[in-house]
């Protein structure tokens, strides 16, 4: 499939009057294009501290359990069998399977802590595991860990719940979807990134179409409620003409939603990704390109755009709450039950209840001798202020919606929000002038051409931005 031409003006998908029409500017694309958080929090883990521990999180919890509020937990499971070079996940590479029962042993202890101090009438609208490869557990390690969480949280049983897994193609089959359905789980998301040989010996992840269709035919036919997989573009060896034809397999597997991820390229930070040549990455011209074609692909096959990377058919829940006001933002990305006290559970899991950030141990060793003696594996957080909370609210606001009425926040917040934000109004200025938003002296509207871009809006409105080196971050596009 060749590309489509490039074009200097503005290119639009979608209809003006819609909510998720978007425009390609590749002028406006040049000049906000910087590097900077994905905003799954606000403030970002990055400001997490040594000064949150265990007790702040034992406290939170008992304001949850009065405040009786429903529940999202999150389980890591962080082991792989194989590398992928391009993961920059918390995930431990080993073909023992035997190391997954101590690990397991471990989660179990730890949700017996944290039970303890939740009433258990609090439902859980929304389960996820992640990793790693969640799947590196055996069917019956799987059984004993959904037959523990059950007896200690409120899991719902009419399949009402938002209970999603990761899914590793490779490490898959149809029994295992079959056990997951049976287990409560009705939403996959599947790992693909790229369908291409030559790509995939790149990045020492071989995966076939066959492969990655039995799962999605497998999903389908047990009725698993969504099917999402994820693509990345800035892999090596990918070109244009490549990535479109591994978009155009993935479209034909109907799958409900798609992420599309810029791949960043920080082998000072990851170590895997040290064994990707950088001169088979593709060129940041490319990459663009890349992405603008993926886009006129999946508007062409009638997705629309969430945001952040993230495509939704239109009768997707996603979809649907972008459009009456309720999608929301979090650890686990882009979410209908932000409204939820969020658990993580496992190595470097993060918690996000209430007005508090905890994040368990990364090392496993430490998460794992922590749980040994009784003690949670608490180890860092944050603890949100006032100006955290104005912030959080306003890109929250702008990341979801696209828009955002000064109005809201005055009230909620009792501010004047043109002075509250003195300082960026010259830059929000800036950004109408470029048309990247619509700004008057009562809102703010994201316009279609700055959508892609909508990371740049919210990063005005970060406090701690200026203090931090940004090459610590994936680009914008």
């Amino acid at each position: 499939m060749a590309a489509p031409p490039r074009l200097a003006r503005p290119e639009c998908y979608g209809t003006a009057a819609m909510h998720d029409s978007i425009c390609w500017d590749t002028n406006l694309i040049r000049r906000y294009d910087m590097a900077g958080p994905r905003y799954t929090s606000y403030p970002t883990a990055v400001q997490f501290n040594n000064g949150v521990g265990s007790f702040d999180l034992l406290h939170a919890l008992r304001d949850s359990r009065k405040a009786m509020r429903p529940l999202s937990l999150y389980i890591h499971v962080p082991f792989c069998a194989n590398i992928c070079y391009y993961c920059a996940c918390n995930k431990v590479v080993t073909k023992d399977r035997g190391r997954a029962l101590p690990y397991l042993e471990r989660l179990e202890k730890e949700i017996e802590l944290i039970a303890c101090h939740l009433d258990p009438h609090q439902t859980v609208e929304q389960l996820h595991f992640g990793g790693g490869t969640p799947t590196f557990l055996s069917h019956d390690e799987l059984r004993r860990l959904m037959g523990h969480l059950r007896k200690h949280f409120n899991l719902l049983d009419d399949d009402s719940g938002d209970y999603g897994i990761e899914i590793d193609p490779r490490e898959a089959d149809w029994s295992t979807m079959g056990l997951l359905r049976e287990l409560g789980f009705n939403r996959v998301s599947l790992g693909v990134q790229d369908l291409d040989p030559d790509v995939q010996r790149a990045v020492n992840r071989l995966q076939s179409l066959e492969e990655t269709r039995a799962i999605v035919d497998a999903a389908h036919t047990l009725q698993f409620r969504s099917v999402n997989i994820d693509l990345i573009y800035g892999l090596p060896k990918q070109d244009p003409e490549r990535f479109a034809r591994t978009v155009e397999e993935v479209i034909a597997l109907q799958p409900d939603r798609l992420s599309v991820f810029n791949y960043a390229h920080l082998p000072e930070r990851f170590m895997p990704q040290r064994r990707i040549n950088a001169a088979e990455l593709p060129s940041p011209a490319k990459k663009l390109e890349m992405l603008q074609t993926s886009i006129d692909q999946l508007t062409a096959a009638g997705y629309r755009y969430i945001g952040m990377d993230h495509f939704a058919l239109p009768d997707d829940e996603l979809a649907i709450a972008q459009e009456d006001g309720t999608l929301q933002r979090n650890f686990q990305g882009y979410t209908t039950h932000g409204h939820c006290d969020l658990i993580g559970l496992g190595v470097s899991a993060i918690s996000q209840i209430g007005d508090l950030y905890s994040q368990n141990s990364s090392d496993l060793n430490n998460y794992q001798q922590s749980l040994d003696s009784n003690q949670l594996a608490t180890l860092r957080g944050l603890q949100c202020n006032e100006d955290d909370r104005v912030r959080r609210a306003v890109i929250q606001q702008l990341i979801c919606e696209f828009q955002l009425d000064f109005a809201d926040i005055e009230r909620a917040y009792s501010i004047d929000f043109r002075n509250y934000f003195s300082e960026v109004w010259p830059q929000l200025q800036q950004m109408a002038r470029d048309g990247l938003i619509d700004l008057t002296e009562e809102r703010i509207e994201v316009r279609p051409s700055g959508r892609l871009l909508v990371r740049s809006v919210c990063m005005l409105f970060d406090h701690y931005l200026a203090q931090q080196n940004t090459q610590r971050y994936s680009r914008v596009i």
